[in-house]
């Protein structure tokens, strides 16, 4: 069993979506390997920092990221196999690289209840006064509104008569 540390410079952009692992950066591995009988059983860790986008209010954010992997890399034999030994040797970029980039956030938020934009102004709604924001409301609602109105004026007329 051996255990290595080692840091891995991206000399090209990680992730595809919203958030990324920017070209330049880096990321950290910390990996063991164990023979066992069918080959070299590959299991660690990968620490980075993805950027991007808020997927509600379209802000730049940045966030940890740490991901576990394991995998088995057999040794090279009748059967094929996605991750063999080569030479004694395991290339871990693919195994790491999709490690991290399965693990980074498909709808990324900035703060959990982030509440997005406002769909008439278009303002960010963490960012504006609750009583500046748009009141109007879709046409098609008003007749409720106006029945909700009626029935609290109505509520605060009537005695309540419980016996």
């Amino acid at each position: 069993m051996r255990e290595h540390d080692f840091e891995v410079s991206l000399v090209e952009r990680w992730g595809e979506g919203l958030v990324y692992l920017e070209q330049g950066g880096a990321v950290d591995v910390d990996v063991r390997l164990e023979s066992v009988h069918e080959g070299i059983l590959v299991s660690g860790e990968a620490h980075g920092d993805y950027v991007g986008i808020c997927g509600r209010c379209l802000i730049d954010i940045a966030a940890p990221l740490e991901v576990e992997f394991q995998e088995l890399f057999a040794y090279p034999g009748e059967e094929t196999s996605d991750f063999e030994v080569q030479d004694d040797h395991v290339d871990l970029e693919t195994l790491v690289r999709d490690a991290v980039i399965l693990s980074l956030p498909f709808q990324p938020v900035c703060q959990p209840d982030c509440p997005g934009l406002d769909p008439v102004t278009g303002e960010r709604l963490a960012d504006t006064d609750s009583n500046s924001l748009s009141s109007d409301l879709d046409p098609r609602w008003s007749a409720l509104r106006q029945l909700a109105q009626d029935d609290a004026s109505a509520s605060a007329r009537e005695p309540d008569q419980n016996p």
